[in-house]
């Protein structure tokens, strides 16, 4: 007898996966993954087919069930659903048709790049950051996402007009579908996912009629059928690699505003009467998703484990740097402008010195965030705790211990971020089978990989590659470009165009004498 079990539906940026646990075990018992796929229209743009991630969903449930019973487990016993999902991915859809308006602009997309600029020249000293929201304004977060798709998708303009449109980001549309869909789904969100909309207070854990207002500007949030229900945190987060990374750290019930490029988020409200508690996060655009882009793009490997054996073969980078910047650099720069480089190129240079540079661009990004946090809290990380597809890459996880001059633990179970969901799924008010209590827990094993190298070493590499984190900013923008732009070469070529001009009348009066 195994008693209560609780599932969760882990639908990420890359994949989709159901996940099934022994509620007084912590014990995965069965899981089911379908990869999703990702078109990219234009440059820069990314986005997903919202039934496709609705469908991944129905087969990973339907597979997971049918290995279940192969094993003469009773899926009768699963007493609750848990849903972690990829954030700031936007949707709408019509409430009466149940049809997607669009595609899912996903996370990652770039699209929004002058929308950001636009707002942020109207703040007072074109201050990014927003203190309601805790968020800077960037094309990361769903509101700009929304506002592109209301100015540019028709379907979209016209069902906000008639009051058909709904949105939300993929834990909303996956809701509403598996509760009923156009027949009476329930249209909600939890406040984290909330928190990263732009849209919603974090101080008053409420959707805002100003933040409407800065980003919608004529579309009122009932108009849009935006009167989402906030319900209790559906999902938790240690440190994640996967298509991108995420560092965030418990700092209480009070939020703390960064000074060094965090963002301030609601972590968790684990039930209806309980205090929200809120994180510092760094968030990191491109990590896991250099893989594909290795694959797809340069066609240098052939899978993850070959980036991993590939980057063992040379054991160093030789010099070189690859700064990832395909989407912009997100946490400490929220940067838009930056793009993707690779430098210290030799004609020695090969593609497994890439390879290595890949996976140190990861470790490096983490530094980058992880010295934020620390400068932020005042307290220095003893050892940093991560989950992940990634964590598998075991080179990545001595990489990032060497590069971090501290300890990585690694879970022997790594699907911490579905766990997490899970648990707070079957600790709900109304389920009940699944305590959080600290001694009801189950003790976690792991693995630990120390650092290798003096840290003299992995100062020097990091100095380097902050060197290559420069080159990448302000590679791309939307502001039309100028010869004039550059006063020197302003002066330059005003100045050449003056003595063409000067040469041309001298000559015409020496022949007219």
């Amino acid at each position: 007898m195994l008693g209560p079990l609780v599932a969760a539906i882990d639908q990420g940026t890359s994949s989709t996966r159901f996940l099934v646990f022994n509620a007084k075990t912590a014990e995965l018992l069965s899981h089911h993954q379908v990869e999703i796929k990702q078109s990219f229209p234009k440059e820069g743009w990314v986005e997903e087919d919202p039934k496709e991630i609705l469908q991944s969903v129905y087969e990973c449930m339907d597979r997971t069930c049918e290995k279940m019973t192969q094993l003469n487990i009773d899926i009768s016993n699963i007493k609750a659903v848990g849903v972690t999902n990829q954030r700031e991915t936007t949707l709408v859809w019509d409430k009466e048709t149940g049809e997607p308006l669009y595609n899912a602009i996903v996370w990652l997309d770039l699209r929004t790049q002058s929308t950001v600029e636009r707002l942020i020249n109207k703040t007072p000293g074109r201050n990014k950051n927003h203190l309601k929201t805790g968020l800077p304004i960037s094309t990361y977060f769903s509101a700009v996402k929304l506002r592109w798709l209301m100015d540019n998708v028709e379907k979209v303009h016209e069902a906000v007009l008639s009051h058909r449109a709904m949105f939300g980001t993929v834990d909303s549309w996956l809701i509403w579908s598996l509760t009923g869909g156009k027949k009476g789904g329930v249209h909600c969100t939890d406040v984290t996912n909330a928190s990263r909309t732009m849209l919603f207070n974090i101080h008053t854990m409420d959707w805002d009629p100003e933040l409407f207002k800065l980003t919608t500007m004529h579309i009122k949030r009932c108009d849009l059928y935006i009167c989402l229900k906030c319900v209790t945190c559906l999902f938790v987060f240690i440190y994640s690699y996967g298509t991108g990374c995420f560092l965030l750290k418990n700092v209480g019930t009070k939020p703390v505003m960064s000074d060094h490029g965090l963002l301030t988020t609601v972590a968790y409200k684990l039930g209806r009467d309980k205090p929200a508690c809120y994180a510092l996060e760094g968030s990191v655009a491109i990590a896991g998703a250099v893989v594909p882009w290795l694959k797809n793009n340069l066609g240098i490997i052939q899978t993850s484990t070959e980036l991993e054996q590939l980057a063992a073969d040379v054991g160093t980078s030789y010099g070189c740097y690859f700064v990832p910047a395909f989407s912009g650099l997100y946490a400490p720069y929220w940067e838009p402008s930056a793009r993707g480089i690779i430098c210290g190129l030799t004609q020695f240079t090969n593609r497994s010195h890439l390879a290595f540079a890949a996976l140190e661009a990861v470790c490096f990004q983490t530094r980058e965030i992880l010295d934020a946090m620390n400068q932020d809290s005042g307290i220095h990380l003893s050892q940093l705790q991560v989950d992940g597809g990634m964590t598998s890459n075991r080179l990545l996880m001595q990489l990032q211990a060497d590069i971090l001059c501290i300890p990585v633990v690694k879970p022997s179970m790594p699907e911490t971020t579905a766990l997490g969901a899970a648990m707070a799924a079957g600790a709900a008010e109304g389920v009940s089978v699944w305590s959080l209590n600290p001694e009801d827990l189950t003790e976690v094993t792991s693995e630990k990989f120390e650092p290798q190298i003096n840290p003299e070493e992995s100062e020097l590499r990091y100095a380097r590659w902050k060197k290559a984190v420069q080159r990448a900013m302000n590679w791309e923008t939307t502001e039309p470009t100028s010869i004039f732009s550059s006063v020197p070469l302003g002066f330059y070529i005003l100045g050449s165009m003056f003595m063409l001009i000067g040469a041309k009348y001298i000559a015409g009066q020496c022949e007219s004498e």
